[in-house]
């Protein structure tokens, strides 16, 4: 796992997380993705989602942080408050008319971060830690996809959650992006966090891996 960098590095979750499923199924429409899935998270551990297209990768994501209901079995997570949980998924939600800067300033607000007592200086130092140096001004639709995606893990930072569930986080991003994902969730389980992240491509910050099968 990469070394946690200290620019990233909260502080410790206040309570310890705990994700844990037991023989959860999902259905969509008439087809069943999948069944028996089981398995316990706690501080620190990061699982792996690998799995061909149409295995329920991001379907499972999805049931954790509550969007779907379980087609079976149970759910149970320390802190089941919504703030406990960051999900982020294929789309960046972002909203093309605002700046990189007003974007940041609207996730801070949206995501109940804690009031910086220089805005503008803060707003700097994470373009500065998102490879976004610069772009304060710049309208979010001017943006590379690489860029965007960049802008879209911000919310990770600006406001801390114990549980991070990531759909293809290495989408779009270049190696200096890539690296930055390793960093911010080598020091969110660092924290005492836990994620579980779904990929196509071996991820180097988890610490376990389930792989779903394909749909039948």
């Amino acid at each position: 796992m990469p070394k946690p960098q200290k620019k990233f590095l909260p502080v410790p979750y206040a309570k310890p997380a705990d994700l844990q499923l037991a023989g959860v199924a999902c259905t969509r429409g008439m087809r069943r993705l999948f069944e028996g899935v089981s398995f316990r998270l706690k501080a620190g551990d990061g699982l792996a989602l690998y799995g061909p297209n149409g295995s329920g990768k991001t379907s499972l994501l999805r049931q954790i942080a509550g969007f779907l209901p379980l087609a079976a079995g149970t759910l149970s997570i320390a802190d089941k408050a919504p703030y406990g949980v960051h999900f982020m998924g294929h789309a960046d939600a972002l909203k093309n008319a605002l700046s990189v800067g007003e974007t940041l300033a609207f996730e801070a607000a949206l995501w109940g971060a804690p009031k910086a007592k220089d805005p503008l200086l803060d707003t700097d130092r994470w373009l500065t830690h998102l490879g976004l140096e610069g772009r304060a001004w710049q309208a979010v639709g001017d943006l590379s996809a690489g860029q965007r995606r960049r802008l879209a893990l911000a919310k990770l930072c600006l406001a801390p959650r114990p549980i991070w569930l990531l759909d293809e986080p290495m989408t779009a991003l270049d190696e200096a992006g890539r690296h930055l994902v390793n960093a911010l969730a080598g020091a969110h389980l660092a924290a005492g966090g836990v994620l579980v992240a779904s990929s196509h491509v071996p991820l180097d910050f988890t610490t376990d891996a389930l792989t779903l099968g394909a749909a039948a």
